[in-house]
């Protein structure tokens, strides 16, 4: 029996892959691109429709079925412009909006994460200086968290629930939240600007950027100090750990590289070239690929993570947050 190629390379395809989509947020086209992994293609773009204002990030529920797009605004953190007050709730398998969470004033939503031992969505609200908490079994924001600071940006959680750490752009600094207390629980200022941030497999470490020189600053979340400064090659911006510890990817738009630094040495061991304007890293689950958003060029840059070559994939205008749907 003969079968088409295109039909027997989806039958070879891991099960875990060909389950997946991938989810790119296109800043000022307003669309979510949905990308085939397997076939590096996008099948579908679902318009945003909030006219003058866009989301910058996103994520998809555990089960695949939805995702949640913070509408952040019309500008940039710190920029002025329209402060979005709104989460768009999307149905994936129909490709629209299903519903509208709005936060009833500007709060410019940005980066939201979930958090599976809660079961609930914690999502960065900077105008309020407060992460905000949602309950996905009703869709309604059910608490927050003052983070103590302005331009509270990005956030990262800690795998097992406790605590959430915010990049502060502006001020420079990183607030550390108690998750389950719901509490601030320290403010601390490391750089006079940063950029995102990200977390160790083993919540052991903390990574956001300083944006005024070229370093990784890692912070041990134990102790609550830097743990060290690694020199970078430019400005870092997002990064990601590979899923067996060793590597974490960061992004340097400058120079449209991902730089790669070894965890157990906290050296630089390659830089990667990419696409223009790389801004956030996505490691796929199984660790073999590494993707990255690149606002300029519309584009996401596919690192394969055994050779380190590329695949560059188009998916919108400003592509930016990456998220993976089932």
């Amino acid at each position: 029996m003969r079968f088409p190629t295109a039909l027997l390379s989806l039958c070879l395809l891991p099960a875990s892959l060909a389950a997946q989509s991938m989810l790119v947020a296109n800043q000022r086209s307003a669309t979510v691109t949905v990308i085939d992994p397997a076939t590096n293609q996008i099948t579908a773009s679902i318009p945003e429709k909030t006219g003058e204002v866009w989301g910058h990030e996103l994520i998809a529920s555990p089960d695949g079925k939805t995702a949640y797009v913070p509408v952040y605004g019309s500008s940039g953190v710190g920029v002025p412009g329209i402060d979005g007050h709104e989460i768009l709730v999307l149905d994936l398998p129909a490709r629209a909006i299903r519903e509208h969470i709005d936060f009833g004033h500007g709060v410019r939503p940005h980066c939201i994460q979930y958090d599976s031992n809660s079961g609930l969505y914690y999502v960065t609200t900077e105008i309020d200086q407060t992460i905000s908490i949602l309950d996905p079994s009703t869709n309604a924001i059910v608490g927050s968290i003052p983070t103590g600071s302005d331009q509270s940006h990005m956030l990262a959680l800690s795998h097992d629930g406790r605590f959430g750490y915010t990049a502060n752009v502006g001020p420079g600094s990183v607030s550390i939240l108690d998750l389950k207390a719901r509490k601030l629980v320290a403010v601390l200022p490391l750089a006079p600007k940063l950029q995102r941030i990200s977390i160790s497999n083993d919540d052991r470490y903390v990574f956001t950027s300083n944006y005024q020189q070229p370093e990784l600053i890692v912070l041990d979340t134990t102790k609550r100090t830097v743990a060290r400064r690694i020199p970078l090659p430019g400005l870092g911006y997002g990064s990601a750990s590979t899923p067996d510890g060793k590597f974490l990817l960061i992004a340097i738009p400058r120079l449209n590289q991902v730089a790669v630094i070894d965890l157990a040495t906290f050296k630089v061991v390659r830089t990667i070239p990419v696409a223009n304007g790389p801004q956030e890293v996505l490691v796929r689950p199984d660790g073999k690929t590494a993707y990255v958003s690149c606002v300029r060029a519309g584009k996401v840059s596919a690192i394969d993570t055994t050779t380190w070559q590329t695949t560059t994939i188009t998916s919108g205008n400003d592509s930016d947050g990456l998220a993976w749907a089932k």
